[in-house]
């Protein structure tokens, strides 16, 4: 028996990348098992593309991770090329809302360190000759990008993992995998390992390993064909005459890359109807095979393609690849703890994974290390989907994903593909009254309520069709009194003997008295924000936690993890309990019965003859309750409830009404505000951190998390935008949105540099808006509006 302290399964360029950091990180006994050669699967088909163009600041350091790694790095340390061609890149357009897009990125990118240059028609001619410029306005130019050789990179890395004494053992493939003892066992072909942490980096055969380990990897085999030209002339003149490398370009409009390679062009086109592969099981013999050409499927792209750079005609096809690669449901990668497990690992499901490989085994090489990510970790977080997304799920999306690869990212995007899986029981009557749904952990939730039957939300970067209906809510809610069903809620029910010390060593805060409700962090090891419950004490053994949807399966893992030892049991109640708000000046007179309930207090009591768990408490900043009550008696409660509030003026509000109204009240939201990168302390909540804790807490330089009002202009912040100080990025918004009952355009952000306090403007969709940092929330400050008796 072979025992190590790590296996990672899988040796393309993700898994040996891993491999490759943890011996940087001083890990050792790792081994690397392979069922055919390094890079088999997808790493050595892959066109080795890679970019810094990203919606997202960790997506995008994974990215210039990798980028540095091939380009600087490993040539360094092993003395040879890694096939990296720094050429550039750019990304073309005739859409108006796309050149928003670019926009967008290019201010994230100002802030991450990345300048990316948006271009007009005349520099998109000069930086690519062979483009025809016909209906394009513009673009957006990536300087520091390339493509690499996978094969070169990947040895590379495997190379200086083996003489960091890791272990690699080829033609290996993975029998079983079973848990015992707190060790993992790996059956191979070539004999059983017994190892600490086991890493699922199979790629293509990710869904077969997770299936081994007892873990659902939402993942899914799609072909991608890419060709190869022969000589093209024009390109050979180029070389000829020592012009530099032709940079890439990408028209997602018609859906199709183009690099120079050699003297040639290599063409990938994107089909809008992706052909899934193998969804149920790789064949066990696949290696590095590829499929036969269908050039047919994508025809009409290799035509677009060739009106735009019409170089492409003069050069014969030399090769055309397709093989597969693997698409998540939104097409980011699965990094991160396996849920439900402390030491297992999942490392797969990039469609690009060349691209990302080299920063995601930095990523998670030190989450591993550290018990940390580097950065928020949300957007690959393997535990972002849970059981519910299942085999129709996984394709659905997977196809949708692949289809929409150059898709416009709207700031409120809702994709249609693979909804209706986790329904509230409120849901119909949600319908009924106008809600129009969006997606939150394969829930459906309603966003807002439109007059207009069978609405639709439209998609921009501006303000859009639900703008108006949001004001109507916020009115109810401010003005009436306001219902809308938060049953999307993770909710846990906590008991036993050992509640005390396991609220207590729960989080940042301390543990609410008997009845009484009280805000907790769970904290990682570094000290930044993992979890945020609501913390209800219903008894001496018995409390009840809540927090947000998507943090459903990662609060699960950490309530388990901090219940070791500990006499508790903890119990997932989220899909048994729904949850309907009552807000509103009128709410009192609505529920007269609840009406004596102190701010923060919970009751267990009935209304109407339905058991009912009321919690005084509001994340919008009107006077109101939560009333969770079981799943089968919540439509019978809401209609109740809505007999009871309909003379009062009754109204309803959803997700975009709730976000601008806890703006409003200078709230955090866990996933936007609220990250593993940042303390309690420098998030502004030092009230909700216990004094003992404070002094570990506190980071130098600290950053610090500001409520700016900003000069008003066409467009509303949603997250991404730099804050600049004169010449200088400052800082960075997390969540932004209009403000209806003060009037104001409001947005949470963080500044690195937290003595920027004047001077300061805010960079949206390219144009700078002067912004001020409240010293204060804009809307009832003093928190009168939410107390009993309060008058509106």
């Amino acid at each position: 028996m072979t025992k190590v302290q790590v296996v990672i399964i899988g040796g393309g360029a993700m898994g040996v990348s891993l491999l490759y950091h943890l011996v940087k990180a001083g890990w050792r006994d790792l081994l690397l098992v392979e069922k055919n050669d390094l890079t088999h699967g997808s790493t050595w088909h892959a066109a080795g593309l890679c970019t810094h163009f990203a919606h997202n600041a960790t997506i995008q350091e994974l990215r210039a991770t990798s980028v540095r790694l091939y380009r600087d790095i490993l040539p360094q340390e092993t003395g040879r090329d890694c096939g990296f061609h720094r050429s550039g890149a750019m990304r073309i357009t005739r859409n108006p809302d796309r050149m928003d897009e670019f926009r967008h990125v290019a201010g994230l990118s100002e802030f991450t360190g990345y300048p990316l240059e948006v271009l007009t028609p005349d520099r998109i001619a000069e930086l690519h000759p062979l483009a025809r410029l016909d209906g394009l306005i513009g673009g957006i130019y990536e300087p520091d990008d390339g493509h690499v050789d996978p094969t070169l990179a990947t040895q590379a890395m495997a190379e200086m993992a083996r003489k960091g004494g890791a272990q690699i053992w080829r033609n290996c493939p993975v029998e079983a995998i079973r848990q015992t003892r707190g060790r993992w066992r790996i059956d191979t072909a070539k004999g059983p390992v017994e190892s600490l942490h086991v890493v699922n980096a199979a790629g293509t055969w990710g869904w077969e390993v997770g299936q081994m380990m007892g873990v659902n990897i939402p993942s899914v085999p799609v072909l991608h064909q890419y060709l190869v030209t022969d000589t093209i002339p024009a390109v050979a003149e180029r070389i000829a005459g020592g012009l530099p490398e032709l940079p890439m370009i990408r028209d997602p409009e018609e859906s199709w890359y183009v690099r120079q390679e050699r003297d040639g062009l290599i063409l990938g086109p994107y089909e809008k109807e992706a052909q899934v592969w193998s969804v149920d099981g790789v064949p066990p013999s696949f290696g590095a095979e590829l499929m036969p050409p269908d050039l047919d499927r994508v025809a009409h792209i290799i035509e677009a393609a060739m009106a735009r750079l019409p170089a492409l005609e003069t050069g014969g096809v030399k090769t055309v690849v397709n093989g597969p690669i693997t698409f998540t449901p939104d097409a980011n990668p699965l990094i991160g703890p396996a849920h439900g497990h402390d030491t297992a690992w999942l490392l797969t499901g990039s469609s690009m994974g060349v691209m990302e490989g080299g920063g995601a085994g930095w990523f998670l090489a030190h989450w591993m290390t550290h018990g940390a990510p580097p950065m928020d970790a949300l957007a690959v977080d393997s535990r972002r989907f849970g059981a519910w997304a299942d085999r129709d799920y996984r394709v659905a999306k997977a196809v949708e994903c692949f289809g929409l690869q150059f898709g416009v990212h709207y700031p409120h995007e809702e994709r249609p593909a693979g909804r209706g899986l986790r329904l509230s029981p409120l849901h119909d009557l949600m319908i009924a009254r106008g809600a129009v749904m969006g997606a939150a952990h394969g829930w459906e939730r309603p966003n807002w309520f439109s007059e207009t039957p069978n609405a639709r939300p439209e998609e921009s970067f501006r303000r859009a069709n639900w703008f108006a209906p949001v004001a109507r809510e916020v009115s109810a809610a401010t003005s009436r009194v306001a219902m809308a069903d938060l049953s999307v809620f993770s909710k846990f029910e906590i008991t036993g003997a050992d509640l005390a010390p396991f609220l207590e060593t729960l989080g940042a805060n301390r543990a609410p008295d008997l009845g009484r409700i009280g805000l907790c962090h769970g904290l990682t090891p570094a000290g930044g924000v993992l979890s945020e419950f609501t913390v209800t004490r219903l008894a001496e053994d018995h409390a009840y936690l809540t927090s947000a949807a998507a943090a459903e399966e990662i609060d699960l893992d950490l309530l388990r993890l901090r219940a070791k030892g500990m006499d508790v049991e903890i119990r997932n109640v989220t899909d048994d309990l729904a949850v309907i708000a009552v807000m509103g000046p009128k709410a009192p007179e609505t529920c007269p019965e609840l009406a004596d309930m102190p701010w923060l207090s919970a009751r267990e009591t009935t209304l109407d003859g339905i058991a009912i768990r009321a919690l005084r408490l509001s994340y919008i900043g009107e006077c109101g309750w939560e009333l969770h009550v079981a799943r089968g008696a919540a439509t019978t409660l809401f209609e109740a409830l809505e007999r009871r509030a309909t003379p009062h003026g009754l109204g309803f509000y959803g997700a975009y009404a709730a976000n601008s109204m806890r703006l409003e009240k200078g709230y955090r939201g866990w996933g936007s505000d609220l990250t593993t990168e940042r303390s309690p302390l420098e998030a502004g909540l030092t009230a909700f951190v216990r004094k003992d804790l404070r002094d570990g807490l506190t980071r130098d330089p600290a950053w610090d998390m500001v409520l700016l009002e900003i000069a008003t202009g066409e467009v509303d912040p949603f997250y991404a935008h730099s804050v600049w100080q004169g010449d200088r990025p400052v800082g960075i918004v997390t969540s932004g949105a209009y403000g209806h009952r003060t009037g104001k355009v409001l947005a949470l952000a963080y500044l690195r540099d937290a003595t920027a306090r004047d001077g300061l403007s805010v960079s949206i969709l390219g144009t700078r808006r002067a912004a001020t940092i409240l010293p204060q929330a804009p809307f009832d400050p003093d928190d009168t509006r939410m107390k009993p008796g309060a008058t509106p």
